[in-house]
């Protein structure tokens, strides 16, 4: 072997010290990813009797939630049983969209209904993406106005760190939580809806003739463990949330960004283990208020205005930092698939081709009809605007912003028809940014190769008074 190697070095191209040189850097290299893989993760423990934070790593940066977001789907609707708003048996139509989410789900057929109790177990169980967004849309007249009551909720909560923007916790990169924020959840589901939280210890259910299976493999193995939810998306790693309840002591307990199921269980275990002793065997009484203060004000807090395109005689500003920080997670390329076994495949991206400028599409777009979404069997990746190449460098010039992505997606379109000759080069495209804990999208036009480029279009575009100002990228 050392004489194959010598051989080697000695008929190369390059010298020894070259290749030395090469194996060091690729050393730093795969350090240096392994390093960021780490620094997705985030766990902590809490005593669910004292509130007292027993363990924490990471736990207030910023997360992808993936499926962690059905317990908030599952609090608003157990708020409305407890309400007698709904019933164990009121019937969750499925609508179009519903029917048509990514896998996993129940398949309920555009039309058809289950009973609300049918809804929760294939959520606990299945992690059912069309059962969350039927009840999402049967409790909010429709997912996104559901989504601004979840981030409500969240906010009654105490939960500062999270805004939801669907009900199960597929891709798109304004949806956003921490583990904290995960754990007081936990703790809020327990504490205040007992009568209902029994759900989450459902390891099985029957679904007509077929047993439905449960994702949470630490249910009957780790000893106490009653629930509660796994989640999982590329960009956000493997998620689990897990309450302990040994008869004297409570925890709740939070992983997210696992590198696999097997870890994070393992990982969850070791938590459970070294901590629940340590627990304290006295406390009661709510850690957690209960959110009955009144949810129209608390809803006025999340929504978001129309737009807020610039004025013609705003200047250019840099673009700070914090504004385009999405997530400070990996890209989000696939959909939450709770198959654990099977997650770890690829997913294929999303081309979406325009008339006359090519665009990028940065952020997952929302589904307009339920046509588009019956045309995609597989689910819609999105891209991080931070991380991918994608995003055109140098200068661009913004038309508008929105609260919505398919609303700045549709000015960007409005806009090139309106001026197809000036924007013949430019590249249209979407970016997510976050201020004051609700997101927005940028609608801009990359391409430009300098200033006085961008600006001259620019000029050009109020000419046929469209309002917009150039950024560097």
């Amino acid at each position: 072997m050392r004489q194959a190697l010598s051989g080697f070095v000695s008929k190369s191209a390059f010298p020894l010290k070259t290749i030395m040189i090469l194996a060091m850097a690729m050393t730093f290299v795969v350090a240096d990813v392994a390093s960021s893989l780490a620094a997705k993760s985030a766990a902590i423990v809490v005593d669910a009797k004292t509130g007292k934070v027993l363990y924490s790593a990471n736990a207030d940066g910023r997360r992808y939630p993936a499926s962690l977001t059905k317990m908030m789907t599952l609090y608003l609707t157990f708020e409305a049983m407890a309400k007698g708003k709904i019933s164990r048996n009121s019937p969750v139509v499925f609508s179009a969209h519903a029917s048509a989410e990514a896998p996993t789900k129940l398949g309920v057929k555009p039309g058809g209904s289950v009973a609300v109790e049918t809804a929760i177990l294939s959520i606990v169980t299945k992690s059912a993406n069309d059962s969350a967004t039927a009840l999402g849309e049967m409790l909010g007249g429709n997912e996104t106005n559901f989504a601004r009551m979840m981030t409500a909720k969240a906010r009654q909560l105490g939960m500062n760190g999270t805004v939801f923007r669907n009900a199960n916790g597929l891709p798109d990169p304004g949806q956003f939580t921490t583990a904290r924020d995960m754990a007081t959840l936990g703790i809020a589901l327990r504490e205040h809806f007992p009568q209902y939280y029994g759900y989450f210890a459902q390891r099985s259910f029957l679904y007509g003739r077929q047993r439905i299976n449960g994702h949470n493999r630490l249910l009957g193995r780790i000893k106490g463990v009653d629930g509660i939810k796994t989640g999982y998306t590329r960009a956000s790693g493997f998620n689990l949330v897990s309450s302990v309840n040994d008869g004297n002591r409570r925890l709740v307990a939070v992983v997210m960004g696992g590198t696999s199921g097997g870890s994070r269980d393992n990982q969850m275990a070791g938590l459970i283990n070294t901590y629940l002793p340590r627990a304290s065997t006295r406390g009661g009484g709510d850690l957690v208020a209960k959110a009955d203060s009144n949810p129209i004000s608390a809803l006025a807090k999340v929504l978001l205005p129309k737009h807020d395109a610039p004025t013609p005689d705003e200047k250019p500003v840099a673009v700070a930092e914090a504004d385009t920080a999405v997530a400070d997670d990996a890209t989000i390329a696939q959909g939450d698939s709770e198959d654990e076994d099977t997650a770890e495949a690829e997913a294929p991206k999303l081309v979406v081709p325009a008339k006359k400028v090519k665009t990028v599409i940065v952020s997952a777009p929302k589904v307009a009809t339920a046509q588009v979404v019956a045309a995609y069997a597989e689910p819609t990746p999105a891209v991080d605007p931070v991380s991918t190449a994608s995003v055109p460098s140098g200068w661009a010039i913004q038309v508008a912003s929105s609260p919505k992505q398919s609303e700045a997606q549709a000015f960007l379109d409005k806009t090139i028809k309106q001026a197809p000759k000036v924007l013949a080069d430019a590249s249209g495209f979407t970016v997510a940014f976050d201020k004051d804990g609700a997101t927005y999208y940028r609608a801009r036009f990359g391409g430009f190769g300098s200033k006085d480029a961008a600006w001259k279009a620019c000029t050009a575009l109020k000419k046929k008074k469209i309002e917009c100002y150039a950024v560097q990228q």
